[in-house]
């Protein structure tokens, strides 16, 4: 599980930036600004995390359970509530009814994870849905271009074993994208923009990490040890 610093965002679209040298780096733009409604201790709860809340709800809208512990706490109703697992050290830097400023958790250059909830696409088939190639269409074939194939054996095991790809519900899941470079943190507006597509359509709500699992990957310890003997290193 990732317990690395992070904050709750909503999508707000995709833009573009110019380095110095001309080239364009695409980029997913998240508003940030989530505000700690509570927190989670390990006398208390057993773990360590953060309560947090993002944009306003109506009180009207609001269960009286939660109303009485809004306003127990001094917070105004949040639509969205997400507790973030952290350690207790981090969980100390910060007070209830306090915001998760952006330029004390990111900084330009670093890796994230970006977990969002990924547009709903219905009752697909498996063309769609698995990128199957379909069935051909001669030497008589007739109403089974999009057909997946057989499902199954005859005598061994004699059933249709257990996840095999069929059609069905596509999309409207959980996924979580790791290693995205953060390429600028804009606390002004409380923004960050993060190279490359996160999931989930715009204004859909987003969980943004620490990277968990960033490792060096070997063709980047190949090309600085090739850098370095082209240089005369040894």
């Amino acid at each position: 599980m990732n317990q690395n610093p992070g904050i709750i965002g909503k999508k707000i679209g995709m833009t573009q930036i110019f380095t110095e040298n001309g080239e364009v780096i695409r980029c997913t733009v998240v508003q940030a600004g989530c505000v700690v409604v509570g927190k989670r201790t390990v006398e208390k709860d057993g773990y360590s995390a953060l309560i947090v809340g993002l944009d306003e709800r109506k009180e009207k809208h609001t269960s009286k359970p939660l109303a009485g512990y809004y306003k127990k706490t001094g917070v105004t109703p949040k639509r969205l509530l997400r507790e973030l697992r952290c350690s207790p050290e981090h969980a100390a830097k910060f007070e209830v009814g306090g915001v998760l400023k952006v330029e004390d958790l990111f900084e330009a250059g670093q890796y994230v994870d970006a977990q969002g909830r990924t547009r709903g696409r219905g009752f697909s088939g498996v063309i769609r849905r698995w990128s199957m190639a379909g069935s051909v269409s001669s030497h008589g074939t007739h109403e089974y271009f999009r057909h997946g194939g057989s499902i199954g054996t005859n005598m061994t095991p004699g059933r249709t074993l257990p996840g095999l790809k069929m059609p069905g519900h596509y999309g409207d899941e959980k996924v979580t994208t790791h290693n995205l470079r953060l390429i600028k943190v804009i606390p002004e507006e409380q923004l960050i923009l993060i190279e490359g597509g996160i999931p989930g359509p715009e204004g859909q709500y987003v969980t943004v990490r620490v990277a968990v699992k960033k490792a060096t990957k070997r063709w980047d310890v190949a090309r600085a040890v090739h850098t370095k003997k082209k240089k005369g290193g040894s």
